[in-house]
């Protein structure tokens, strides 16, 4: 295929992640952070203003690529990724961008790590390809039913204060929040067609909420390790759907991080990188 031209673009130098693109269609440029060796762990970010790979997990990639071959994407619709013009947003397109991801990067197999929107991906890809999958690990999965805090995080302020709203819905610890990090979501949100590409990823999301709920018929089938993570005061998706997910799953281990949010890979990140870096090691 032609080979496209690499954006003039750096990561934000708060996050510390090193800039990588990957052409996995034709007019499609996938944009992503990789390091490390060994066992494939693909992560998957959430959804919201701003948000990329490197907004979820700056925190993690450093340490778990100590041990592993970390890489993380901007899916379709978010980050940097660039998108065919016919190119559709949803649950399953998404699943379907993974699959090109590892094709172009020639994996088999590997294990995911989902926040929110992305662990919700993460077990549609389970339905969708369980024969690429070592297993997932995933944080406060999305497709639950809204909440208000979710509500409000579908539809932020596009300012800096309104950034900063939509984040401290995410943690219990409010410092959390900084400056600088708030400046670099603003600055990813603010750019030129982000608040439209944003508005029909959005979209998509939501329709799929109510017309592609997870199949909880399958998810009762899997046969791959299952590592669910919550934080216990998670306003954004309720405890209960981690409950929900460790009765139906054969294999399902269920953390719960107490004063944690939504962001439990932020929130909690040492110890989050100690129960992963764990989980994978015993049950690679």
């Amino acid at each position: 295929m032609e080979i496209q031209t690499i954006p003039e673009f750096t990561t934000d130098e708060y996050f510390g992640l090193e800039d990588q693109w990957l052409e996995t269609a034709p007019g499609e440029l996938t944009h992503y952070h990789e390091a490390g060796e060994g066992t494939p762990v693909l992560f998957l970010h959430g959804s919201g203003s701003g948000v990329s790979a490197a907004a979820n997990w700056w925190l993690n990639l450093p340490q778990l690529s100590q041990k592993y071959r970390t890489i993380a994407i901007d899916l379709l619709g978010f980050g940097q990724t660039i998108e065919a013009p016919e190119s559709a947003f949803g649950i399953k397109a998404w699943v379907k961008h993974i699959v090109r991801v590892l094709d172009s990067l020639g994996i088999d197999k590997t294990w995911l790590v989902g926040n929110s929107l992305g662990g919700w991906v993460a077990f549609q890809f389970a339905i969708d390809h369980p024969e690429r999958l070592a297993g997932i690990i995933s944080m406060g999965t999305g497709g639950a039913p809204r909440t208000k805090a979710l509500a409000s995080h579908a539809n932020p302020t596009v300012t800096p204060e309104g950034i900063r709203q939509a984040l401290l819905d995410f943690v219990v610890d409010a410092s959390l929040v900084s400056d600088e990090l708030v400046e670099a979501r603003y600055a990813a949100s603010s750019t030129e067609g982000a608040n439209e590409r944003f508005r029909r990823v959005i979209t998509a999301r939501d329709e799929d909420r109510e017309q592609l709920p997870l199949d909880l018929n399958v998810l009762a089938t899997l046969e791959i390790p299952v590592l669910l993570i919550h934080g216990r005061e998670d306003r954004v998706i309720p405890m209960g759907r981690s409950l929900q997910l460790a009765e139906i799953i054969p294999h399902a281990d269920l953390h719960l991080f107490s004063q944690c949010g939504h962001w439990s890979q932020v929130e909690r990140a040492e110890d989050f990188n100690r129960v992963v870096a764990a989980y994978l090691l015993t049950h690679s």
